[in-house]
């Protein structure tokens, strides 16, 4: 834990006044106060891991995409050695944006304003005019770089962070590795992304997307009804889906596992407890793993996590503070069923704004057929135009704007629905398990997490 002390608002409200622990509730002005803005962005992504991308999108030497860690825009780059690179995209002479493009190959960025140029690491190179020593003589060029964040590769996925004497990557994903790991590193080449993310901005508060990604499993019944209607999703009846099993850690990381035999007619057999994991794996194989895969599966996973990614894979979930992970199913009329795996992270650029970031992803040995038709089934489903997310995009706005009401800004947003099912006893892995019908406390772990960082030292 961290040590805490007592982050105050100008008016004197605290962070532990607006998220009430005994109750479970939080003041609906936390959504969208421009005060506590500023503090998120030094004391949430300016202290934890976040994500950037995946190194396929810079797959060689002086490949660079531009990306953002909160606020502040970062420069990731491919070196020379196979290694990455995430630094301030920021010159550190006047404070003009270094790279302007959003991907390409350089051996050198100059930024426009000055000339200042610098190597693909962030080592200063020096300015026009060299012989008049256009950045002057008081500080050495080793001490006018960019400024470099502490980064780690996780299954392909760039994480970087601000805080260089803070947690270690495994010490934040915390026991929720053990699950993490099923989704991104079960096969040998691992993951690869289908194209650059899809992007679009939504006049919304980071927070409305990003606790609602913390397993909400609620608004699937109402706000995404029309999957069971139209789409037949649980054979029409969403409730099924309302049913498994929550993982979460006071980290503010989630999934939620669901039963693969409340979805599909063809797993019908496995409650009955007759059929081996291969014959179940040949049934139904996981999410965005084709039959030829599956060996990969059992060298690469312990039995423990093969059978839960057998029997209740997680699908959807979120990963602390503004990742959302999808790894859902798409039965197809032909009762082909397609994998599709998606994360999303909701990046703020302002009280009342978040840029919406969709990353498709495959297996790299997946056959390109099966990479096509999960990267047209992602974008219709999870897209930045897709059908879910039209849903959620449109809740956002709509809670970001009533947070500012004098009146509305002092009710509180409850997360009153405590599950009190024990969990399976033979349930194979750690963290905190939530069992039987979704209930609220993921999300909540996910605003313990946030008020944790929020009464941290600054």
């Amino acid at each position: 834990m961290l040590d805490r002390t007592r982050t105050t608002l100008s008016d004197g409200t605290t962070i532990d006044d607006l998220i009430n622990i005994e109750t479970r509730e939080v003041q609906l002005r936390a959504i969208s106060d421009p005060e506590l803005y500023d503090i998120e962005m030094r004391k949430v992504f300016g202290k934890t891991w976040l994500l950037l991308g995946h190194e396929s999108e810079i797959p060689n030497p002086g490949d660079f995409i531009t990306r953002l860690m909160g606020s502040d825009p970062v420069l990731i780059t491919r070196q020379k050695d196979g290694s990455i690179r995430v630094m301030l995209n920021v010159c550190p002479h006047r404070g003009m944006r270094v790279c302007t493009a959003d991907a390409g190959n350089a051996k050198v960025h100059t930024c426009i304003y000055h000339g200042w140029a610098f190597k693909n690491d962030g080592d200063f190179i020096g300015a026009p005019v060299a012989g008049e020593k256009m950045h002057g003589d008081i500080l050495p060029k080793e001490k006018l770089g960019l400024t470099q964040a502490r980064s780690h590769l996780y299954g392909g996925l760039i994480f970087a962070t601000w805080n260089l004497e803070g947690p270690s990557f495994d010490e934040f994903l915390g026991e929720m590795k053990w699950y993490y790991d099923m989704l991104f590193c079960r096969t040998d080449k691992g993951l690869e992304a289908l194209g650059p993310p899809q992007r679009f901005t939504i006049k919304a508060n980071w927070k409305t997307a990003c606790e609602q990604s913390a397993s909400d499993g609620f608004h699937t019944l109402t706000l995404h009804r029309w999957l069971g209607e139209f789409a037949k999703f649980g054979d029409g009846d969403l409730t099924t889906s309302m049913y498994g099993t929550e993982v979460s850690s006071l980290q503010g990381h989630s999934l939620r596992c669901m039963p693969v035999a409340n979805k599909f007619k063809q797993a019908a057999g496995f409650r009955d407890g007759n059929l081996t994991l291969e014959e179940k794996l040949a049934i139904v194989p996981p999410p965005g793993i084709t039959k030829e895969m599956l060996p990969e599966l059992i060298r690469n996973l312990s039995p423990e996590q093969l059978g839960l990614l057998v029997d209740s894979p997680p699908q959807v979930g979120g990963m602390f503070p503004n990742v959302l992970i999808a790894f859902i199913y798409v039965p197809q009329p032909d009762g082909e069923i397609i994998g599709l795996t998606s994360l999303h992270t909701y990046i703020p650029k302002g009280p009342d704004e978040l840029e919406f970031c969709n990353y498709i992803l495959a297996e790299k040995d997946a056959p390109e057929e099966h990479k096509q038709k999960a990267l047209q089934f992602a974008v219709r489903m999870l897209g930045t135009s897709g059908m879910v997310e039209q849903d959620d995009s449109d809740t956002w706005p709509h809670i970001t704007q009533t947070a500012k009401g004098a009146a509305a800004r002092n009710i509180t947003m409850k997360y009153q629905a405590v599950c009190t099912t024990p969990p399976r006893p033979d349930w194979p892995g750690p963290a905190l398990v939530y069992e039987g019908f979704t209930k609220d406390d993921t999300q909540w772990n996910w605003w313990l997490a946030y008020r944790e960082l929020m009464n941290a030292p600054a």
